[in-house]
């Protein structure tokens, strides 16, 4: 019998493996993130009392009719860094590769051809005394990483996204609403989720308003 993978189950299971280690206090309550296809919900509890502190979701009146901010600009520019990029590639690949055909065989008889007043790099004579050239090996330029993406720079590209950009509203509203009632600091409970899309931009929300954790 085949075992099916069930992700809810096995996200149940990520998040009491966290809840063991995870667990909010009346000075850091615990900040609590419960996602469904298509609305996302935070609350700030304190685990000690079993009081919510503070709630928020993306089912608020104020959220209802949002629209995220257009930015048509900021998509065009990443359009033409990219083309820009691919094309200093082309071009490197260009000056780098060997040319096919005619000026491929050109290039191969300028380079066996020898030139006046340069010598050839000989090994000393092996078996039977004769002598091998070396052959010079071209390296390729090796590719650079690039800079490590802070999680605000790596939410730019969904940006966009609606329910991307309700989630990141949702983050702020949950973290105003807690510095009302006396609360900075609190524990991040993901509740067994990735942290990336909606549950990211919630939790980058929240670090906005200036709720730390």
């Amino acid at each position: 019998m085949i075992r099916r993978f069930n992700a809810n189950q096995a996200r149940l299971r990520r998040h009491h493996r966290l809840r063991r280690k995870l667990e909010g206090s009346q000075e850091r309550p615990r900040l609590s993130v419960f996602r469904s296809g298509q609305h996302i919900y935070a609350q700030v509890v304190d685990d000690s009392t079993g009081r919510t502190v503070a709630a928020a979701s993306s089912l608020e009146d104020a959220l209802r009719d949002f629209k995220p901010k257009s930015s048509a600009q900021e998509k065009v520019g990443r359009a033409r860094a990219a083309v820009d990029t691919a094309a200093e590639a082309v071009e490197m690949a260009a000056e780098v590769a060997p040319a096919k055909g005619k000026g491929a065989r050109a290039e191969k008889a300028a380079s066996k051809a020898p030139v006046k007043g340069a010598q050839a790099q000989k090994t000393p004579p092996g078996r039977g005394g004769k002598s091998v050239v070396q052959q010079v090996k071209t390296q390729l330029p090796t590719a650079e990483k690039g800079a490590t993406k802070t999680p605000v720079e790596a939410l730019a590209a969904i940006a966009d996204n609606r329910k991307v950009a309700i989630a990141r509203e949702v983050g702020k509203l949950v973290a105003q609403r807690a510095k009302e009632q006396g609360v900075s600091r609190v524990v991040f409970d993901r509740s067994g989720y990735a942290y990336h899309g909606r549950v990211a931009a919630l939790a980058e929300g929240a670090r906005e308003v200036g709720l730390n954790f």
